[in-house]
This record gives C-alpha cells, sequence and structure tokens, in this order.
C-alpha cells in the first residue's frame, strides 16, 4: 500500500501545494471510517482539500455553507405535501452524499450543528421518524474558523467526539506560495486531474485496516496513554472509552498505509496530537492545549521495548 499512498499523495499535492502532512493525516482519517474538522483561518485552503479528496477517490461531494439562521432540514432534507397525489414526497438533503463538506460548521447554531450526530455516528439519519441509510463510504469535513472570529458557536464536546482527527493548515511556505502565485489556479487543476481511485477501492482499503493486528504491547501502551490523561494533573478530564478506539484505529490506518499489518508505538505517536488534541482541556481554566506541549506531557508514559 505504502507505493500506492505516496502517489495518491503526490496527484493530490499537485493541487493543494506544501500540505502534504495535512494530505497524509487527511487520508488517514477517510481510511480509518472517521471524520475530519479542520480549524483555520479563511483562504488557506480548506473547501479545496474536501474537494480534491473526493474527486481523487471517485466519491460523491456536496458541500452546505452554514450560517446562524439555517435549520436541521436544510441539512438533512424535507418532505413536502404533492397535492395531486395527496401524500409527502421526501426530499433529500445534501447530506445524502459521500464526501460532505460542513463549510465553516461553527457559524451555526448547536441545534442546527447536532443534525450532523447521528449521521456521522450511525451512517444514517432519521426524519420524521423514519430512518433512511447514507452513502457509504461516507466522510464528513468540517471546517471552522477560530473562536475568535465574531459570528461563531462554539462546538458542543458531543460534536466534537464525533470528529476522529482535528488538524489545521496553516499558511504555506514561501516555495508552495511561489508555485500557487505562478499557477493557474487550484480550480483548474483539480479540473483536470484525473480519479485516483473508485469507491470500491476506498472500501476495500477501509476492510484490510480492519485487520492490522495490535499486540498486547501496544495496546498496554495506549492504555497507559488513556490512563495518564484520567490521572494527571494537567488535563481537565481524560479521554474515554471511545477516544481510546480512535486513537487505535487512526494507528491502524497511519500503518496500513505505510506498508505494515501491524502497528507500533511510533504510529500512534504520530496521530496523538491530532486525534486527542480536540478532546482534552487544559486543567486550568479548561483551556486547550496546543499540540507541542501536548507531545511533551505525552512524553512522559514510557514507551514499551
Amino acid at each position: 500500500m505504502n507505493e500506492e499512498f505516496e502517489s495518491i499523495v503526490k496527484q493530490i499535492s499537485s493541487v493543494l501545494m506544501g500540505k502534504e502532512p495535512q494530505i497524509r493525516l487527511a487520508l488517514t482519517c477517510l481510511f480509518a471510517r472517521g471524520h475530519l474538522l479542520i480549524e483555520d483561518l479563511p483562504g488557506i485552503g480548506k473547501t479545496t482539500m474536501a474537494k480534491v479528496l473526493a474527486k481523487c477517490m471517485g466519491l460523491d461531494f456536496q458541500r452546505i455553507q452554514f450560517t446562524s439562521d439555517m435549520l436541521p432540514g436544510d441539512i438533512l432534507g424535507i418532505s413536502i405535501f404533492d397535492q395531486n397525489a395527496a401524500t409527502f414526497h421526501f426530499h433529500p438533503g445534501p447530506i445524502f452524499t459521500q464526501v460532505l463538506l460542513a463549510d465553516e460548521i461553527n457559524r451555526a447554531t448547536p441545534k442546527t450543528q447536532s443534525a450532523l450526530l447521528e449521521a456521522m455516528e450511525e451512517q444514517q439519519v432519521t426524519i420524521e421518524g423514519e430512518t433512511r441509510a447514507l452513502k457509504q463510504p461516507f466522510f464528513v469535513i468540517a471546517t471552522q474558523n477560530p473562536q475568535e472570529h465574531s459570528g461563531t458557536f462554539p462546538l458542543p464536546e458531543s460534536q466534537l467526539d464525533r470528529f476522529l482527527m482535528r488538524i489545521k493548515l496553516g499558511y504555506p511556505d514561501r516555495a508552495a506560495e511561489k508555485m500557487i502565485l505562478k499557477g493557474e489556479g487550484a480550480q483548474a487543476v483539480l479540473d483536470a486531474m484525473d480519479t485516483c481511485m473508485m469507491h470500491d477501492d476506498v472500501f476495500s482499503i477501509q476492510a484490510k485496516i480492519s485487520d492490522v493486528h495490535a499486540s498486547d504491547t501496544f495496546i498496554d501502551y495506549l492504555q497507559d496513554i488513556i490512563h495518564f490523561t484520567r490521572t494527571s494533573p494537567h488535563f481537565h478530564v481524560g479521554l474515554s472509552p471511545r477516544a481510546g478506539l480512535a486513537l487505535q484505529q487512526a494507528s491502524r490506518s497511519w500503518a496500513h498505509l505505510h506498508g505494515r499489518d501491524y502497528m507500533v508505538p511510533e504510529d500512534l505517536q504520530v496521530v496523538l496530537p491530532w486525534v486527542v488534541g480536540h478532546r482534552l482541556r487544559s486543567m486550568s481554566e479548561g483551556l486547550e492545549i496546543k499540540n507541542k506541549k501536548l507531545m511533551e506531557i505525552f512524553s512522559q508514559v514510557p514507551v514499551p521495548l
């Protein structure tokens, strides 16, 4: 898988320049059957990443621009009465797709944000008492502006916990930005880009990831990290069992994409800040802990030999 993975990363990097580490994490999240939250300033490339991932994987794509006046029905769909047939017909919302870009999700109210909870957890939505399955694979990429921006609502913890990873894109380096400024534009490159694989291939990779072996030593190390967060004076609340499963699944995906059918502690260390960064808060006033500081804290957990 390693060569195929590198080929996909290279192809996506031709559109999203200077973002290879973030592309690798996004693909790890997709193949782990998770959902991705991207927090950054406007104009950094968040929307472009969502579009290029969908195009490369051969998946259907829909975009929702979240606003403060949006209602859950704008996401899920509504039933409209047909006078001629004297019956209601359901009109599906944009959530019935494979890659859903929830753009600026924190501009919507918590009530509207919660419309995504069932879909992200159970791959289905219940509308007017009827449960409808979503297309597979179903991958949500949500973007949010920093909370200090006006007109934003903080994501509830229950919503944050549905995202396997949260990443930041950041500004491109000087060389990448020069290529962007001299190029023909991301949209033109995206339109000309070939599909990397079909959605059946995505299913196949996701199935193989479930077979990546977790040794007792690896699980012990994972449990040590989870226990550390629950007892350390650094954290307000420790990691939940669901967070532990998220760490394991992300580690499995990273290991498989790098050509291994087993996990090592280094896999866990790579994905750790991106999986737990939005789940942990500092003991002092519940403030968020930066990724660099997180890794300094977790360095106190001994790595098994």
